[in-house]
């Protein structure tokens, strides 16, 4: 069995997910419409208010786009695993935050509004620091450089990639909540749980249509995953305790630091890397176990919450 793993292990890195063409734009219109729902949801006032908290916002950024690829560039080394896992964990960390980082800090009883402005600086930052942070973690790692030499990966073309399926949905629905307020609130509590929806079955379709793939190698990403999701949430919640942040502060670092759009990461490994083996997997079980954890990690603190309140009254 060891053997067999192993065997497995050697060749993650040769295999490629199938995806087709039209199951490509579907998975960019959903994701597009994933970040046009969050920009439903974020007004002007939340960059004025991450303004008036310059030093808390510093801080995440810090932590989501230096701190944690960085990290994770670590434990990949740590872990040994083989090139293309190694390429999934360190995109998956260069994501941005989604939405259901709003929504589990909110579920938390954290500081939501730290949270949905953190988002949104966060989803605009990432549109220029996603892809250079991919291309210069990536070109150090000693296995995934060779990979991405294979693949000539440009860094301005998925530059414009992120550009336009970030920067294009989150002008468009900026703009509607600007102009037609009770719209964008109306429009977001459709947009957003449909489009997560439909990320949904687009992985569970493309999971079936690989389902041999995926039963042969997920053992491979299980480990590196789960190490990986809680690394990315104790990062957050380190810093912001490390930082002093009020406790409801710290719930909502933690979220936006540990939760990624996975999705996107995705996207980008049919985009671009050809849909390789390991980097597929491993942004497909991220974006199921980082909910599955996020969920749990939430609920916990509720209860806490509510037995606080219990015992003070």
């Amino acid at each position: 069995m060891i053997a067999q793993v192993l065997s497995l292990a050697t060749d993650v890195d040769d295999i490629r997910i199938a995806f087709n063409e039209s199951s490509l734009t579907v998975l960019k219109i959903v994701i597009g419409t994933i970040l046009f729902g969050i920009a439903l949801d974020t007004k002007v006032s939340d960059f004025t208010a991450a303004l008036r908290r310059p030093w808390v916002i510093t801080i995440g950024v810090l932590a989501q786009f230096i701190a944690l690829p960085a990290l994770t560039f670590l434990l990949t080394l740590l872990l040994d695993v083989r090139g293309s896992v190694a390429l999934g964990m360190i995109l998956v960390a260069c994501c941005p935050p989604g939405n259901v980082s709003n929504v589990l800090t909110h579920r938390a009883g954290g500081d939501v509004a730290l949270s949905v402005s953190m988002t949104a600086v966060s989803n605009l930052l990432a549109i220029f620091l996603m892809p250079l942070n991919m291309a210069f973690w990536g070109g150090l790692h000693p296995t995934g450089e060779k990979l991405l030499e294979d693949i000539d990966l440009s860094a301005v073309d998925m530059l414009v990639e992120v550009g336009l399926v970030i920067g294009v949905p989150f002008v468009l629905g900026i703009s509607i909540a600007r102009l037609w307020p009770a719209v964008a609130e109306r429009a977001h509590k459709v947009v957003g749980p449909v489009s997560f929806l439909a990320l949904g079955v687009v992985i569970v379709l493309g999971v079936t249509k690989n389902w041999d793939l995926f039963l042969d190698y997920i053992s491979i990403v299980l480990l590196a995953v789960f190490l990986h999701d809680a690394l990315a949430l104790a990062l957050g919640w380190c810093i912001g305790r490390a930082t002093r942040l009020p406790d409801r502060s710290v719930k909502a670092m933690t979220f936006e630091v540990g939760i990624r759009n996975a999705g996107l990461g995705l996207l980008l490994v049919f985009s671009y890397f050809d849909g390789l083996g390991g980097m597929a997997l491993v942004a497909a079980w991220w974006g199921i176990w980082d909910i599955v954890a996020g969920l749990a990690l939430a609920q916990w603190w509720s209860s806490r919450s509510s037995e606080k309140k219990a015992v003070t009254a």
